[in-house]
Parts: C-alpha cells; sequence; structure tokens
C-alpha cells in the first residue's frame, strides 16, 4: 500500500513534468494520474480498493464541457481528413510510449500539417523506456493531419499522422 506522502509526492513531480497520464504499480497497489484540468489518484490493493480523487477547481473542469459543442459544428464544414479515409497513408506508433513532436521543448516540430516528407524523413519521437526511438515517415508526400497532441502516450499500431501519398 502506499502512504499519503508517496502519492503526493507522484503528484507533485507529475503535476510539475509535461506528461498527460502516469500508471505506477508495485506489489499489487496502483496509482494512476491522469493531467487534464483534473487530477485523479487511484490506489488498488489486492483484495480492497480505494478511490482518493483531487479535483483542482471547478471551473476548469466545466470548460471542456463547453469547448465540444463548437467543434462539432465546425467539423462538418471544414470536411477534416478522415483516419478511416482509404487514400491517405497513415504513420502509426511503432510501440506503446510517450510521443514527441520535437527533439527537446525548446526545438521546433519535426513536421507540421503541410509539410512534405520523404521516406527517411523523422516525424517524431516515442519514448519509451527512457529510450527516444525516432519515427520516420516510410512513404513520400504531405502531413494531412497531426492526430497526436505532444506528450500524449500511444499505443502499438495507433496512427500518428495522416500523409497525402505521393
Amino acid at each position: 500500500m502506499f502512504k499519503i506522502q508517496e502519492i503526493r509526492e507522484i503528484i507533485k513531480l507529475v503535476d510539475s513534468s509535461s506528461i498527460d497520464e502516469f500508471v505506477y504499480e508495485v506489489d499489487g497497489a496502483k496509482v494512476k494520474l491522469k493531467k487534464n484540468n483534473v487530477v485523479v489518484t487511484e490506489t488498488v490493493a489486492p483484495k480492497k480498493e480505494v478511490v482518493a480523487p483531487v479535483v483542482q477547481q471547478s471551473a476548469p473542469a466545466e470548460a471542456p464541457a463547453v469547448t465540444p459543442a463548437p467543434a462539432k459544428e465546425e467539423a462538418p464544414a471544414t470536411a477534416a481528413p478522415s483516419v478511416n479515409d482509404p487514400s491517405l497513408h497513415k504513420i502509426v506508433s511503432p510501440m506503446v510510449g510517450t510521443f514527441y513532436q520535437a527533439p527537446n521543448p525548446d526545438s521546433p516540430a519535426y513536421v507540421k500539417v503541410g509539410d512534405k516528407v520523404g521516406d527517411e524523413t523523422i516525424v517524431c519521437i516515442v519514448e519509451a523506456m527512457k529510450l527516444f526511438n525516432e519515427i520516420e515517415a516510410e512513404v513520400q508526400g504531405e502531413i494531412v493531419e497531426i492526430l497526436v497532441k505532444d506528450g500524449d502516450l500511444v499505443e502499438y499500431g495507433q496512427p500518428l499522422f495522416l500523409v497525402k501519398a505521393e
């Protein structure tokens, strides 16, 4: 079982970092933190479950509920490219890890929407277990959409970019 001080320290570390989600498991106890205006701490023991939610403020929690409505109205008007569009090539994550658009926080992104890429153009980094893996486009074309935000956790096979192949 985790001590309250340990959980507080983990919350502080995650809050001051650029990651949005953190999971830590040891001896059957698990702590999971998500950082999107709400921090939720969940501790699970082998036979006993304890949930301790920590909410920052009510005002930021309400903001996301209001924001998506205009986005839905704009989506049909802009006709954004679809992940299911067969004419677009998907650059997918070859592993589970954290997605980064740039080599470090002070550098510009490897690519942005509208950029032309070649087979060996590095488009992003996926960090897995403190190893930074450069992801190449593996196709020639133009970046149409970036499907993941900087610092998001990605799964194996998850689409990261849509490319209009040449």
